[in-house]
């Protein structure tokens, strides 16, 4: 979005909005919104806790300063200036991800440095999280930048019960669902943005299949992949397992499997969105995380219980077929897991409960009308 300055500062002369609501791309909207009088707000779909890791807006904005730049060290460890114990880390191929991630781009500068651009002299900054789980880093987040933090809630999205019945690739999918045992069934799917490797599908494939357990597996290439190459499953691996399970190469409606009653576990990505989907219907995690904040994420949701972080080489991120196995059977059905799943289920109670979270959406709109600029 870079180069439309002069055009969003002529639509915003002509509209004169109360509020910009905003992401971290468009960094240069601040003097604008400054010059103009519009009062302007941060928001991201992602959690407290993946902004907070960053420090301060002045942190953020540092790294564009080669020699304050995030060093490989910095992300293996919770920061220096989070004041309560938690697992919010990086493995090391994830570290290196995002060391690479940070640094500038064709663009001239970072992600990180556009954050930190974006957050000074906002009015507010919003993220999709809640008091009631992790609140504490809402708090650091308004310590850090000095300035409200409003959550927007968890906003569990709705089950459109009527909107799929006449979907053939959904009737195909529910009679499936249908004919399989109440809550055994694993759901697979690593997201649209993850690029995993021929060797991590065919560990994945093995790992599903050595575990025993009846499993809906959604295999499709990354949206932005490029990639041609067709996906390859082991050789005979969908004929071994296919009075138990089930390989999906196009999109599926999520939501409609994860509310499934055969449905008993995720195999997930770790993605945000991903997470409050699936501890909505109170579903025990098996993660594995690949990117951005996934890792994090996978590493607050073990310590909270509700999920196990898949085993893995630190170094270039694989893992083996036993490893997966071994996950998947501990979550879904060995007895050591009997706690794991209770505190999915337990998790229900705040993810899917619309009640609560609506009221968060209730404030935040209070908050940005009485909040406006040259309001009386």
């Amino acid at each position: 979005m870079d180069g439309m300055e002069k055009d969003v500062t002529n639509f915003l002369e002509k509209n004169s909005p109360d509020w910009i609501i905003q992401d971290f791309a468009q960094y240069w909207l601040a003097p604008i919104s400054a010059k103009l009088g519009i009062s302007r707000i941060f928001y991201g779909i992602i959690n407290a806790w993946f902004i907070s890791f960053f420090g301060s807006f002045e942190n953020m904005i540092n790294t564009n300063n080669c020699t304050s730049s995030p060093k490989l060290e910095d992300f293996l460890v919770p920061p220096k200036w989070i004041p309560f114990e938690t697992k919010a880390a990086y493995r090391l191929h994830e570290a290196r991800w995002m060391v690479e991630s940070s640094q500038k781009n064709v663009s001239g500068v970072s992600d990180i440095y556009r954050s930190g651009v974006t957050i000074r002299g906002l009015d507010a900054i919003i993220v999709r999280h809640c008091h009631e789980f992790e609140g504490q880093w809402l708090k650091l987040l308004e310590d850090l930048h000095h300035m409200p933090v409003l959550p927007t809630g968890l906003m569990p999205p709705l089950v459109e019960i009527s909107s799929d019945e006449k979907n053939e690739s959904w009737i195909s999918i529910k009679e499936w669902l249908d004919e399989k045992p109440k809550g055994l069934v694993v759901y697979v799917a690593l997201g649209s943005e993850v690029t995993i490797s021929q060797s991590e599908i065919n560990e994945l494939a093995c790992g599903l299949e050595l575990s025993g357990s009846p499993f809906f597996w959604v295999l499709r290439k990354p949206t932005r992949s490029g990639n041609t190459d067709p996906i390859e499953l082991p050789d005979g691996f969908e004929e071994r397992t296919k009075d138990r399970g089930i390989v999906w190469k196009s999109w599926v409606p999520q939501l409609k499997i994860l509310s499934h009653e055969s449905i008993g576990g995720f195999l997930t990505h770790c993605g945000w969105s991903s997470i409050i989907e699936g501890l909505m219907f109170g579903h025990p995690l098996i993660m594995l995380p690949f990117l951005v904040d996934q890792g994090p994420n996978a590493r607050i949701l073990e310590d909270k219980g509700v999920g196990i972080d898949v085993p893995r080489n630190e170094e270039d991120r694989s893992y083996t077929s036993d490893s997966v196995a071994n996950s998947v059977k501990l979550v879904m059905v060995e007895n050591d897991g009997k706690i794991i799943r209770e505190k999915a289920k337990e998790m229900s109670s705040i993810f899917d409960n619309k009640e609560l979270q609506d009221k968060y959406i209730e404030n935040l709109i209070k908050f940005l009308e009485n909040h406006r600029k040259g309001k009386n």
